[in-house]
């Protein structure tokens, strides 16, 4: 590229230092339920992959609604009508993840591959929920993520998807232990 060296550092430093701040707050968040998870240490076993999964969704939207606004199928009044159909293209990806998620607990248990225990059915369950919450919000935050950011004068297409899996770091983690808190309430913890 034609950009100054020190000029493109900063450009990119700048950005990688506001993401690297907000995903701080994934661990502020975990923090917060240190207790459920040294009481069910199995959960953080899924932490990535459900983390990974609302990203990948995200970043997935995300790209798709850059390259419709750089192409201008997309304008920023279209924000509802992607919004609509991003929240039912994220519940429809979250189902199918999460049904995957839940078969595979399952059929590891069932194979003696690895033994989650005896409240297995209701991990399985809690990532399978979770799966679908994350995915959904992962969707839905990476389709407007440009749009707002466009609004603000901001180009998209330099930190939509970063922004995204940041943001989904952290409301997939608070998403995930309130799902397990709602599940496995009783049991677990």
């Amino acid at each position: 590229t034609t950009i100054p060296f020190l000029r493109m550092v900063k450009k990119r430093a700048t950005w990688l230092i506001i993401l690297f701040l907000g995903e701080m707050l994934t661990a502020t968040a975990m923090q917060g339920y240190n207790s459920e998870i040294e009481r069910a240490a199995i959960l953080a076993m899924f932490l990535p992959l459900i983390i990974s999964s609302g990203g990948n969704s995200g970043s997935q939207a995300t790209t798709l609604v850059i390259r419709a606004m750089a192409l201008g199928e997309l304008r920023l009044r279209d924000w509802f009508r992607v919004v609509r159909k991003e929240l039912l293209s994220g519940v429809a990806l979250g189902m199918i993840l999460g049904t995957i998620g839940f078969f595979r607990i399952t059929l590891w248990q069932y194979l003696h591959i690895f033994d989650y225990g005896r409240y297995h059915w209701l991990v399985a369950l809690t990532v399978g929920s979770a799966l679908v919450g994350v995915v959904m919000w992962g969707t839905i935050s990476g389709a407007m993520l440009p749009f707002l950011l466009r609004r603000c004068g901001l180009d998209p297409a330099a930190s939509s998807a970063p922004f995204v899996a940041t943001l989904v770091d952290v409301t997939g983690l608070v998403i995930y232990f309130n799902v397990a808190l709602f599940i496995l309430r009783g049991t677990l913890l």
